[in-house]
């Protein structure tokens, strides 16, 4: 057992307390009194006890044993190289000495255990557990190992790699670690010739004008010579193809396009060859913007909307699409400069179109007007969707609208073919209509499976939090029975006297058995009960659903994409709780707006318009007489929305015969248009996953950034402000189209879109010679020629530590406390006995001598 000191720089300061110590004892021992003398003794002690305490002794205890854990890299960039690793492992583990107990774990982007600690080796696995390996990381490899196996034993990791590592720092990881019992040896593996061809460069002009041409610049890897296809895409579709050859090291080519469409373009490039190593790095897109016309993009319901006729088709470039034409993707909607929804349906576009789309508004600057219609705001089941959220409207009804009397059943499937995202949408769309109803408002609901499970018994919605945890908490279950549970639902409906009773059935399957449904629906009908019928997915009976549905006087719904779920149950229980449509002829109030001069000579008279309720900052330009907004607008964002709850066809009324009717539109987008100023900010790259944005004008103090992806995701991104005007920004994205938004704080905007290239792992480099030897030198490791090496004496002993530090301090607080306990009481009277000398009984005491001063005055 050895006595060792973390922190031994501590006992310097025992020299100027001996000193002191040493000279007291010099100069008074001697002479002073045995209790002196102890309690001297005592104080010595406890402050060299102390300043022992400071420098942090502790016991160690060594012992023979040792441990040697191999880490295999088993990224993309050593693909093929694993089964050599493997034995070369198994042959060295030859050369393993009796003490030494080994591990072998691998890693890439994760970290997976192949042989766990063990001084008896078997062999390998024969096939490695699959992982993520489009990224190397070998500091949290070195990290994890260094913690597994025993912590007191003297532990070489051997790490077999190439060294490149694309995630994180091996150097700042030895940083954090610094034990002195742990040594880094590396056996550099070579990356093997594959045959392959990467894209590592595609560049477009970041901005064009209409019918200009354009460059594409495309560069191209590759390792052996071979012949390709170079295949060119503009926003999805082909653009057009060329035969290459391909040279061993750098390819570039260019070619020439014209800019046959205005907005953000998205070019990508393929490249296609017949062996090839990675499919991963064979694609890249870019970005340009092509300058001309505003492009407005009109959404209809089905039919045909007026809207796009009306349109300077001149000064503006219109697209009109359906609905379930609506584009999917960020970089879509983004070559167009403001969107319209001339009476679509929230049923009939999804949840992530709508995140897309708002994406576009709020952090791109896209414009976004709604236009009314019985498919609209609220009875379009827009209710807490992405949609809502960016108008200056809300789809609830604050004023003062008749609203009937409601009892409503939400019948919902939850058999075991709902699990998943199915039944959390199921489950967020009732708790929607829940939020939807009011106090008074009547709610039950049943869930089933192969039998009914009544969650909420048909009561008033008393406390609308305690519904809406209850609904939260179904769980998916077993088979499909739906008779029963809509026969259950109708019985508990019929006796209620209520204006409006409703019964909303939602299911992904097929009922176990067959009944007389129209037989209980039209006795529900006798009650005043309706019914509506969801039908999700391909395994759902349609024609039962849609029968019972028309049967019910009520409607079908067809789900194909599960995330219009919750817009369905919102209109639903819309369309039953509320009286949204407000249909008599009317003269609109006008307000002070950007609109004014198209009034000058009077309002034109309107028939029809959907209720709605004003945001507290929108502004209102126009309004019924019942004070509901008919024209308003706001900032949302960078962009700008408008909402017109009335139609553009039969419910405008005079509206459509007005000579201003065009220029309304053409304002009303116009409006829409984005007012700050555009500055074309730089984006570079500065390495893997970080990106430089720099203000080229040098105006701007702070830069704010934004990262969206295709599917409308806020990416999360960390920003690191390197000058005033230019930041660092780290983006943790998945390879492909990302686009940013940036901002500053003046009002100034850009947005643009970059390629998140694939990873550095699918690069074609030479080991990194650099870092296995800083690893190595650091920790007193070596770079193996010769695996079995590995097993060599280690310079490091194994053994456990225990502190005494804790000790040490209560020894020296004991003596402290007894050196007090003297000083106060005095010795044990056992103790301060002692013999009286003669000197000592003939020197006058301290009162004689006293006396005798006293005497001589």
């Amino acid at each position: 057992m050895e006595l060792q000191l973390d922190k031994p720089i501590w006992l310097l300061l025992l020299i100027p307390v001996l000193c002191y110590f040493g000279w007291f004892a010099l100069k008074h021992f001697s002479a002073s009194s045995k209790m002196i003398k102890v309690v001297f003794v005592l104080r010595t002690v406890a402050v060299t006890l102390l300043i022992v305490a400071l420098a942090a002794p502790s016991l160690f205890s060594p012992v023979k044993e040792e441990q040697v854990i191999f880490l295999m890299d088993r990224s993309a960039s050593l693909e093929g190289m694993q089964t050599a690793m493997t034995v070369a492992i198994e042959e060295a583990v030859e050369a393993k000495k009796d003490h030494q107990s080994i591990a072998v774990y691998t890693f890439a982007e994760d970290f997976q255990s192949l042989l766990p600690m063990t001084n008896d080796p078997q062999l390998l696995p024969a096939e490695l557990t699959v992982g993520n390996n489009s990224h190397t990381n070998i500091a949290r490899a070195l990290e994890l190992a260094s913690n597994s196996g025993d912590t007191n034993l003297a532990t070489r990791l051997v790490i077999l790699t190439d060294g490149n590592e694309t995630q994180s720092s091996a150097i700042e990881s030895l940083n954090r670690l610094q034990s002195e019992r742990l040594q880094v040896d590396i056996w550099p593996v070579e990356q093997i010739a594959k045959n392959d061809l990467a894209i590592s460069r595609f560049e477009t002009p970041s901005r064009a004008f209409l019918g200009e041409s354009q460059t594409f610049t495309v560069a191209i890897d590759s390792d052996t010579e071979s012949t390709a296809k170079l295949i060119f895409s503009a926003n999805d579709k082909e653009l057009d193809k060329k035969e290459i050859k391909v040279v061993e090291g750098q390819n570039v080519y260019s070619y020439s396009y014209p800019a046959n469409l205005e907005g953000l373009q998205k070019y990508e490039v393929r490249i296609e060859t017949a062996k090839d190593a990675y499919l991963e790095n064979n694609s890249m897109f870019s970005i340009t913007e092509v300058s001309g016309n505003p492009e407005v993009l009109v959404v209809n319901g089905g039919v045909p909307s007026p809207i796009a006729l009306l349109l300077d088709t001149n000064n503006l470039g219109v697209t009109e699409l359906a609905a379930d034409q609506l584009p999917s993707s960020l970089s879509a909607i983004l070559r167009y400069d403001s969107i319209i929804f001339d009476n679509v349906s929230g049923t009939s576009v999804g949840e992530q179109q709508m995140t897309i789309i708002e994406q576009a508004v709020r952090q791109f600057g896209v414009g976004f007007i709604m236009v009314g219609g019985d498919q609209s705001f609220g009875l379009g089941g827009y209710f807490k969707t992405p949609i809502e959220q960016l108008l200056p409207v809300e789809m609830e009804v604050k004023g003062k609208h008749e609203l009937p009397s409601l009892g409503l059943m939400i019948v919902m499937d939850r058999s075991g073919s709902m699990m998943g995202m199915k039944m959390e949408l199921a489950k967020e769309a009732a708790a929607r209509s829940v939020e939807l109803l009011r106090p008074n408002d009547t709610l039950g609901v049943i869930a089933f499976d192969d039998k009914p499970w009544e969650i909420l018994p048909i009561a008033k919605v008393a406390d609308s939090k305690k519904a809406v945890d209850k609904i939260l908490s179904i769980t998916p279950g077993g088979g499909t029975e739906i008779y029963r549970s809509l026969q259950q639902a109708y019985m508990e409906l019929e006796d209620l006297k209520l204006q409006r009773k409703h019964i909303i059935l939602l299911t992904d399957g097929q009922s176990a058995t067959s009944n007389d449904y129209d037989a209980l629906i039209e006795n529900g009908k006798d009650n005043n009960i309706t019914l509506s019928t969801v039908s999700i997915g391909q395994d759902a009976d349609r024609n039962l659903l849609e029968q019972l549905a028309s049967t019910g006087s009520g409607r079908f719904y067809d789900v194909t994409d599960a995330t219009t779920i919750p817009a369905i149950l919102s209109r639903e229980t819309i369309m039953m709780s509320r009286t949204y449509i407000v249909d008599k002829p009317f003269y609109p109030v006008v307000y002070d707006s950007k609109w004014n001069n198209l009034f000058a000579d009077g309002v034109p008279q309107l028939n029809t318009y959907i209720a709605t309720t004003a945001k507290n900052t929108a502004t209102v330009a126009l309004e019924s007489e019942e004070q509901d907004p008919v024209l308003a607008s706001w900032n949302y964002g960078l962009g700008k929305t408008i909402a017109f709850t009335s139609g553009s066809g039969a419910w405008s009324g005079d509206f459509q015969s007005w000579s201003k009717w065009p220029e309304f539109w053409n304002k009303t987008v116009a409006e829409l248009q984005p007012t700050f100023e555009e500055i074309p900010f730089s984006v570079v790259r500065k390495e893997q996953g970080v990106y430089t944005v720099e203000d080229p004008t040098r105006s701007s103090a702070i830069l704010t950034v934004a990262a969206v992806d295709e599917q409308g995701n806020e990416i999360p991104l960390q920003t690191e402000p390197v000058a005033p005007g230019k930041v660092d920004v780290k983006i943790d994205a998945e390879p492909g189209l990302v686009f940013l938004s940036i901002s500053n704080e003046t009002g100034a905007a850009y947005k643009t879109g970059m390629t998140i290239p694939y990873g550095d792992e699918y690069q074609p480099a030479e080991t990194n010679v650099s870092l296995m030897t800083t690893l190595a030198d650091r920790t007193g490791g070596q770079v193996l020629e010769t695996l079995d090496a590995a097993f060599r004496d280690m310079s490091y002993k194994s053994g456990s530590t225990r502190s005494i530090q804790l000790i040490v301090l209560f020894i020296a607080m004991v003596l402290f406390f007894t050196d007090i306990t003297l000083r106060r009481f005095g010795l044990p009277a056992s103790i301060a006995k002692r013999k009286v000398t003669k000197e000592e009984v003939s020197s006058p005491t301290a009162i004689d001598q006293l006396i005798k001063a006293k005497s001589k005055k």
